[in-house]
């Protein structure tokens, strides 16, 4: 009698075309897999509304039928309250305190690769796994996380905070492929979610106003006041600093004459600073929470390629250490709109180095 000797892998399903593939392709590769959908949503009402997005109703019904499809079991695991406490409640104070956070980096840290796993080993699981378009390899005995074979989806801008552990346990089977074959896998194989579009960037705000989310929340943190020039003269009112984003040109609510952008927000004194696109780049900033996948600490400057945004295109940087949580980043070139509270992520070609949390933006250039 043949011992099945198949590991376990629960699959965070979606509801989207990556992650349904991805539980295709690991069962086709002799793994034993369970779908789980993470049940994050935190009112019915709101999120029946978000129709398509990665939190919704309609997408824990989007994994199931998948799961039955592909004849694998499915259920729903209820995070609700670790992800208002470490997500949306996380979200609400960084915006309060005049930084720009990125909840889903928040997510893939704290939910999606550390709870999910917690919680995948507990019965028995040795892998998770996601659709996240990135590759993970072994290299003498040292767990890499590496570049998507498809450029323009990469994720591992999302990843950095990978540990050692997290990245032993944990499959990838999309970063192999292109979106396009993904899409092609998809409809093949019949699932209805082969043309599904991809989920927008904030799941828990459905309409993409993260303002105005905030004001609903908490409207009494969440007060009018003056826009500034970089002199500290008036030059009109704003409807609460959690509104606006360093870089923001339009819907600023204000005609000057001339294009500007916001450069700063103080929460301190309540003002957002208005100045012209020049004043928005910057060279150099310090990053906080640092996490390096090639090695554990940061002990002498090296040379890097960094983005400070999902979008932005690697650039020329230097590493400087200061202390063990704590890094200089000097850019060969003026970086635009570099932001308190987004992340900056380091690479060697295709290798995450790691990445950390924009502390501050030093204003020397």
């Amino acid at each position: 009698m043949e011992i099945n000797m198949k590991k376990k892998v629960v699959v965070g399903m979606s509801g989207g075309v990556d992650s349904s593939v991805a539980a295709y392709l690991l069962k086709e590769q002799g793994y034993d897999v369970i779908g789980v959908t993470m049940q994050v949503w935190q009112e019915d009402k709101e999120y029946e509304q978000n129709e398509g997005g990665c939190c919704s109703l309609s997408a824990v019904e989007d994994a199931r039928r998948v799961a039955y499809k592909l004849e694998i079991p499915f259920y729903v695991w209820n995070f609700r309250d670790t992800f208002r406490e470490n997500v949306i409640d996380y979200f609400i104070d960084e915006y309060l305190e005049g930084r720009t956070p990125n909840p889903c980096i928040v997510c893939n840290k704290l939910i999606k690769f550390d709870l999910l796993l917690q919680k995948a080993m507990a019965i028995g699981a040795e892998y998770i796994a996601t659709g996240h378009y990135a590759e993970i390899t072994n290299e003498a005995g040292r767990f890499y996380l590496k570049k998507s074979a498809d450029d323009k989806k990469d994720q591992t801008y999302a990843l950095y905070n990978l540990t050692q552990f997290q990245l032993q346990h944990t499959l990838m089977p999309c970063g192999a492929y292109s979106k396009t074959r993904i899409r092609e896998i998809a409809k093949e194989l019949g699932l209805e979610v082969h043309n599904k579009k991809d989920s927008q960037e904030i799941c828990f705000v459905s309409d993409n106003d993260h303002g105005g989310y905030i004001k609903d929340k908490v409207p009494q943190k969440v007060k009018e006041g003056n826009f500034v020039d970089k002199y500290g003269n008036v030059l009109g009112r704003h409807k609460g600093i959690v509104y606006y984003t360093i870089g923001q040109r339009k819907g600023l609510g204000i005609a000057l004459g001339v294009p500007v952008f916001v450069t700063d927000i103080n929460p301190y004194t309540n003002e957002i600073v208005l100045g012209s696109e020049e004043d928005i780049f910057k060279t150099s900033l310090i990053a906080k929470n640092l996490n390096f996948i090639p090695f554990d600490n940061l002990d002498s400057e090296i040379s890097v390629t960094a983005k400070v945004r999902y979008s932005a295109k690697p650039a020329e940087a230097k590493l400087i250490p200061i202390s063990e949580d704590k890094v200089k980043v000097i850019f060969e070139q003026k970086q635009r709109a570099i932001t308190k509270g987004q992340s900056v992520v380091f690479y060697n070609g295709n290798y995450v180095v790691g990445g950390g949390i924009v502390d501050s933006i030093l204003r020397i250039n």
